[in-house]
């Protein structure tokens, strides 16, 4: 089975730039969750943007949807981190499908037990 990624903002924070630019996103809280049959492994971060008054992409708070801030976060990642964060949760799910081995404390065999 393979992998399925879900990005999700969990929260933000914002500040009013500009009496008509209320609002302005500066970091996001976000859990990138990872899939595979019934194993399950997520990791979180938190993505920071820079304030730019005037900004001509402006999105007011009320219109922003998960899809445009993930973009906004995907972004700022690069492919490489994108790849590297989904690549650390296929390796944690991994691990819950085969677990490594354990060594185990084995008594020394010339004690006697008491």
């Amino acid at each position: 089975m393979s992998i399925t990624y879900n990005w999700v903002v969990t929260s933000m924070s914002t500040l009013q730039i500009s009496p008509t630019e209320t609002d302005y996103v500066v970091t996001a809280n976000y859990s990138v969750i990872g899939v595979d049959g019934t194993f399950t492994s997520s990791i979180q971060d938190t993505a920071t943007f820079s304030v730019e008054d005037k900004d001509p992409n402006y999105i007011p708070y009320a219109d922003l949807t998960n899809d445009i801030v993930i973009g906004w976060i995907q972004t700022g990642l690069g492919e490489d981190s994108i790849a590297n964060i989904e690549y650390c949760i296929a390796d944690q799910i991994a691990m819950q499908i085969n677990p490594p081995v354990t060594p185990q404390n084995t008594p020394l065999p010339w004690i006697e037990s008491e």
